[in-house]
């Protein structure tokens, strides 16, 4: 037989020969075998280690026929871990026991003194059994993932203006690789909708892709969601749960708005994208992954380096090819296309019959500055259709942009002194914001920590 064709087998038997009989047939076979006379480190072991099969005595030195201590540590086992797979032995053959251990949950009994090739044989299965577990609970997993992305609004990236066309190469060149990508631009630019393109074009792409919003994720759950958790290893972790990582193997991630991740989240992350391993909250078992690494931030980045905000590390580990998404005002080519998709997309959608749009409504979104970009006109037009009472929509459709700046009447500043112009664009930003600085400094682009410098540079 092949070397190695079992995993990691734990033996547990008070008879220190057979222990050392057992090791020395089955390590020739097995990828690593842990030995164990004493039972009550059977939670220890366990608990921070996965076992491919457990070889588990069924009677030990303070009961030595009724088999009570083995069912006793099989129900800690599968307390511990409920898809383990259990081998019971015993030098007393008994089908009424046997039957009882295969009810809660053995794998099979096996009697000593066995022979050794009925022992690895009945490994061998076990083994597979084991494997057949593993691949059915995370094709689980990644079904309820792909389910959920399933939901998510998808359709091909729209745009023929030079800037695309020029990211059009750019995913081109990169998908084929596994190149980390990191994503650049403001919100509503369609970050995702980039990230997706690349995996799809990729070689991973019949591989799952992982979509995480790291904005959204609290310091303390920061860990259990990308890395995952054990049961029992906090509050409120119920059963055993797979972090993004171990979801996204082989696959995609997509790790959303990474700057805003604090210096000792970008630490644990870093060390992870180092190792290409995660060890989930409750253990100390390390799982190897691959993954496609992609990453997306409204941020600057860079600027935030400078600021010692934002690991230089890390920055390095993750832009190995940086695109920058520009804005929709500086894609004004690509607004007619843009629109009349979403058009089409919310006609249908809300069962309403339209011919496209009038002179002065293309005119308009044409002029408009969209701070919100592609999303914002998304939404704009949705409500238009909505709202709007002939087959043709027009300026009047979109009243509610109307009072908003657009790129032909943008408010002349009393001085071109720059400061001057910073001052006052700042202050602006505060006051729009009721005086919250993380908003304000979002609003400009800016970090908290370069907004600070700059209000205490002008004394606002």
């Amino acid at each position: 037989m092949e070397n190695q064709q079992l995993g990691k087998i734990l033996i547990i038997d008070d008879n220190e020969d057979l222990l050392f009989a057992a090791k020395m047939h089955l390590k020739k076979y097995a990828k690593e075998v842990t030995i164990e006379k004493d039972p009550r480190r059977i939670p220890f072991l366990v608990n921070n280690n996965s076992y491919d099969v457990i070889l588990l005595d069924m009677n030990f030195t303070e009961d030595t026929t009724s088999g009570k201590e083995g069912f006793h540590w099989l129900t800690q086992i599968k307390e511990i871990d409920p898809k383990a797979v259990v081998i019971l032995i015993t030098a007393f053959g008994d089908v009424e026991m046997a039957v009882k251990a295969l009810k809660e949950g053995a794998t099979d009994f096996i009697l000593k003194p066995w022979q050794n090739e009925k022992l690895l044989a009945t490994l061998t299965s076990a083994s597979r059994l084991k494997d057949s577990y593993d691949q059915v609970d995370k094709l689980n997993k990644k079904q309820k993932q792909l389910q959920s992305d399933l939901k998510k609004p998808y359709s091909d990236i729209i745009g023929t203006s030079a800037s695309m066309k020029n990211i059009f190469s750019i995913i081109d060149k990169v998908a084929q690789t596994d190149a980390n990508v990191l994503i650049l631009g403001e919100n509503g630019t369609g970050k995702e909708l980039i990230a997706r393109a690349i995996h799809d074009r990729s070689l991973r792409k019949d591989e799952i892709f992982v979509g995480v919003d790291m904005g959204s994720i609290t310091e303390t759950l920061f860990e259990s969601e990308l890395f995952g958790h054990k049961r029992g290893a906090f509050t409120d972790a119920k059963d055993d749960r797979a972090g993004r990582f171990e979801i996204a193997d082989n696959g995609t991630l997509f790790l959303d708005e990474i700057g805003n991740l604090s210096m000792p989240l970008q630490s644990k992350l870093l060390t992870v994208l180092q190792k290409r391993e995660v060890t989930r909250i409750g253990t100390n078992k390390a799982i190897p992954v691959d993954i496609r690494l992609i990453c997306a931030t409204n941020m600057h980045v860079h600027e935030m380096v400078m600021e010692n905000t934002f690991r230089q590390d890390l920055l390095y580990r993750i832009n190995t090819v940086e695109i920058f998404l520009p804005p929709l005002r500086e894609r004004q080519d690509d607004i007619p296309l843009l629109a009349d998709h979403f058009l089409k997309v919310y006609a249908q959608k809300y069962r309403k019959e339209f011919r496209g749009f009038k002179s002065s409504a293309m005119q308009l979104l044409q002029q408009y500055n969209w701070p919100g970009n592609i999303r914002e006109l998304q939404h704009a037009i949705e409500r238009a259709i909505i709202m709007a009472e002939s087959d043709e929509l027009d300026s009047r459709d979109f009243f509610f942009l109307s009072s908003k700046p657009t790129n032909d009447k943008v408010a002349t500043p009393a001085s071109y002194n720059l400061d001057e112009v910073e001052k006052n664009v700042i202050q602006k930003a505060i006051d729009k914001n009721g005086g919250n600085i993380s908003k304000a400094a979002k609003e400009l682009g800016l970090t908290r920590a370069s907004l600070y410098r700059r209000l205490e540079k002008y004394g606002l």
